[in-house]
């Protein structure tokens, strides 16, 4: 990851040689984390990482924490045929990732641009699809594909609308500040990157090394000026 690459010199100077290990998937950086094959992960958000300790709650290999925040990557609704969601139609099929965790995001920006309404009370990270209690298009919300596999969706022309993570939308050529029909806001957004690490190894100086390096001018810097608003640098 290019951000990651960025952080590599800073640590250099502090005597730490960061390697880094790409993945495929959601799935098996947090196995890898599990079994002690690395030291940290850089990939997920905080409500996805509360749901995958959810789902591993009886193992204890699978003790992670926040060691810090470090961007977001705001999501996108895309469409070939309409220009915003207001337009879309009767029965309309919203394409979506197969991530419970993604979908209160993404629901939400739907109730933004007045399209639907949730239940009174429920919190948006929380939200599932069973939760909209107002769709006067009937929209169809259909949350059964691979990440990867959107943009190629979209381009095919697939659906009424997909809907696409910055990152696999950068990867696809797409411009998530311009290309999309509606995008979730970057004000206290609860969906930053996150680097992850076994709840152990929270303090140790390399870990805390690593994120003040992410958190640096330099590397917040270049995130702004490489992925112009399709990243946004935090720090916290």
């Amino acid at each position: 990851m290019p951000i990651l690459e960025q952080a590599r010199p800073i640590l250099a100077k502090e005597g730490i040689d960061l390697k880094i290990r790409r993945f495929q998937d959601y799935i098996l950086p947090n196995t890898a984390l599990a079994s002690g094959d690395i030291e940290a992960n850089y990939f997920q958000h905080v409500p996805y990482l509360r749901s995958v300790l959810k789902d591993h709650a009886d193992d204890k290999s699978y003790t992670f924490v926040s060691a810090g925040a470090i961007h977001i990557e705001p999501i996108g609704i895309y469409s070939k045929k309409y220009k915003s969601l207001k337009d879309l139609p009767k029965n309309g099929r919203i394409i979506m990732r197969d991530a419970q965790a993604e979908e209160g995001r993404i629901l939400a920006i739907f109730e933004r641009e007045g399209v639907i309404k949730l239940k009174p009370g429920v919190n948006k990270v929380d939200a599932r699809i069973a939760d909209v209690v107002e769709n006067p298009r009937s929209l169809k919300f259909l949350a059964n594909v691979e990440g990867p596999l959107l943009p190629q969706m979209f381009n095919n022309g697939e659906g009424d609308a997909v809907v696409i993570n910055a990152n696999y939308a950068i990867d696809a050529g797409l411009n998530p500040t311009k290309d999309p029909i509606a995008v979730e806001s970057g004000e206290n957004n609860p969906y930053a990157n996150i680097i992850t690490v076994q709840k152990r190894d929270l303090n140790k100086p390399e870990i805390k090394a690593l994120v003040s390096a992410l958190h640096s001018r330099e590397v917040q810097d270049f995130i702004r000026r490489k992925y112009k608003g399709a990243v946004i640098p935090v720090s916290q």
